[in-house]
Parts: structure tokens; sequence; C-alpha cells
């Protein structure tokens, strides 16, 4: 069995988690972290053109590139040894959620956490990005909640009856 489980910073130590309750004796577990190109692409570009005449060396997006890397491989490092067995990491970088389902493909599972409104249930508790990875992954999805579910009190009321 080969479990992929998506790191994001603030829900990955339920992912791990989930992996030692939900897939005990997966023989291939694979911790994923996708770095979006966003925050790096907005300082070159703002470096270039409104700071960056004739001083590349300069440029932020490089140095928050470098800084991405390291705290990338520091997550799947700490994650790693919350899982405290055998397992692959993987770091990779574009456009996260199609990094997410490629990573996928192949896999038994893929464990994910809800990262939208986790004050209430329904759709709103996934944001974009999940969204997208539930809908698209070519393979089974365990989906957590980061802590304890809400209430069921909490689930939006139903549509009334059309007549």
């Amino acid at each position: 069995m080969r479990v992929i489980v998506w790191l994001v910073e603030g829900t990955w130590p339920a992912c791990v988690d989930a992996v030692g309750t939900h897939a005990p004796n997966a023989s291939d577990v694979v911790l994923l972290h996708v770095s979006g190109p966003d925050v790096p692409g907005v300082a070159h570009g703002a470096f270039a053109g409104l700071l960056g005449r004739g001083r590349p060396d300069r440029d932020p997006g490089t140095r928050l590139e470098g800084l991405g890397g390291r705290s990338a491989a520091e997550l799947l490092e700490t994650a790693a040894e919350r899982l405290g067995r055998p397992c692959t990491r993987l770091e990779r970088a574009g456009r996260v959620e199609r990094e997410v389902v490629a990573a996928a493909e192949g896999a038994d599972l893929l464990v994910l956490a809800r990262d939208g409104d986790r004050a209430r249930l329904g759709p709103h508790s996934l944001g974009p990005a999940v969204r997208f990875a539930v809908d698209h992954a070519p393979c089974p999805v365990l989906l957590v909640w980061p802590e304890a579910a809400p209430a069921l009190t909490t689930m939006p009321p139903a549509p009334p009856p059309h007549h």
C-alpha cells in the first residue's frame, strides 16, 4: 500500500497521525510538501519592476525561495519524526493543487486536511486547493479535521422542500 500524506503548515500533524490510525500497515508512506510559486514570484516581480534596476544580487525573491526550501525540509523532517517509521520525503514546487494530484498518481490513498472554515461543518471547510485535490485525486482520499470536528449543530440548515 502506497500512502501520500500532503503536509501543510498548521494541519500536518493531523495528517501524520491519521496514517497511524487509518493506514497502520502501509508499506510505503510518502510525506509530501508542495511549495507554490506565489510569494517568491511576487517578490521577484516587485523588485524587477520597482526596485531592481541594476542590482539583481539584491532580489528578495531569491532569498524567499531559499527560506521556503529550508522551511519545507524542516517540516518534512519534523513530520518524519512524528510518524516514527521509515518514509519517503518528497518536495515539489508549482501549482500546489496540481502537484498534489500528480503526486497521488499510482497511490492507494491520499491523506490531507481541511484548510478552510473549521468552526462549522460544511463545504466551506475546504479551501480551493484541498477542494481541487479531493475532486481530482486519482485514488481514495482520507480527509481529516486538523482538530476535533465541530458539533453537528454547526451544519448548514437543510433547504426548504420544493412543491
